[in-house]
């Protein structure tokens, strides 16, 4: 058995044990909750504040009376481009993270110098700046020069359609693309790090080994190698994911109608404050929560 597999065997009985939890324990769990319980209340009694909860389904789903469906409102097309956003980030920022991984983990000086560039750079200036530096120079500069929007503008056919099912309207195509590649591109810097301590955690008579049965590096990395790092790394490489979810909200500064934008565009028309961020503060949680569950069913069954 290999030290992965080991590692994920000792993790894998850790996860089963029981965490006793004892009278004290449940004592200050309880006190813990029912302050929290008192500010609240007392917060809500001070404010003076009248709620209009009835008011927040129509903003997800609405009856169009001119089609006599049921319709996406105001959040929940917020809801799909954030989802949209998250997915396409997801996967770039998973293949920049394996490849400059591979790179950083290899013995070529070049592309181990690319690699350490890449993410010391990335990690060490804001989310926000490097967002409107893609925005400023992909939407402004690099799409109006390859004429891509005026291509998709004169189809009316498969590739129209295509894109709007993908990434959303064609008319906020440029700023769909300059907010998924910022992400993507930020957030590929930690996936690189995670993976990249995945691959050197494997113990080197793997390499060895496939080295001896005739495998070139590709191959290793391929068939040996990524295999057993990605079940290393998967808790820490979801956490991360979970992670770009939650920092698609940013995206809303450059006037992306995600769920943050939506919900600060509704507010400012309805002034339904707090009905309208608790209202997006539980569609977050239930979006993370549920990932966070297909992952960990995903972890148990590769255990």
């Amino acid at each position: 058995m290999g030290a992965a597999d080991s590692v994920i065997s000792k993790g894998a009985i850790k996860g089963q044990e029981k965490i006793p939890i004892s009278w004290m324990d449940a004592i200050i769990l309880g006190l813990i909750a029912g302050c929290i319980t008192w500010l609240l209340w007392k917060s809500a009694a001070n404010l003076e504040y009248r709620w209009s909860w009835q008011s927040i389904p129509q903003y997800i789903f609405r009856f169009d009376a001119k089609t006599g469906i049921w319709v996406p409102g105001v959040l929940m097309s917020g809801i799909i481009t954030t989802l949209r956003i998250s997915i396409w980030a997801t996967l770039i920022s998973l293949l920049i993270g394996t490849v400059m991984a591979i790179g950083r983990a290899g013995k070529n000086t070049f592309f181990k110098s690319v690699g350490t560039a890449y993410v010391g750079l990335i990690r060490n200036i804001p989310i926000l700046v490097w967002l409107f530096i893609s925005y400023y120079f992909i939407a402004d500069a690099l799409l109006p020069l390859m004429k891509l929007e005026r291509l998709i503008h004169m189809d009316k056919g498969l590739m129209r359609s295509t894109i709007s099912l993908l990434t959303g309207p064609v008319s906020d195509l440029p700023l769909f693309i300059s907010g998924t590649f910022a992400l993507a591109v930020y957030e590929g810097a930690y996936i690189t790090e995670i993976i990249r301590a995945g691959i050197e955690d494997i113990e080197k008579g793997q390499w060895e080994a496939s080295s001896a049965l005739g495998f070139n590096r590709f191959q290793q990395m391929r068939h040996i190698i990524l295999p057993q790092a990605f079940k290393t790394v998967l808790p820490p490489l979801a956490g991360q994911m979970i992670s770009i979810i939650k920092d698609s909200a940013i995206v809303s500064v450059i006037s992306i109608p995600e769920l943050t934008f939506q919900g600060m565009e509704l507010m400012s028309a309805t002034f339904l404050t707090f009905e309208i961020w608790i209202s997006i503060l539980v569609i977050y949680f239930l979006i993370c929560f549920s990932c966070s569950l297909g992952i960990s069913y995903i972890e148990k069954k590769l255990n």
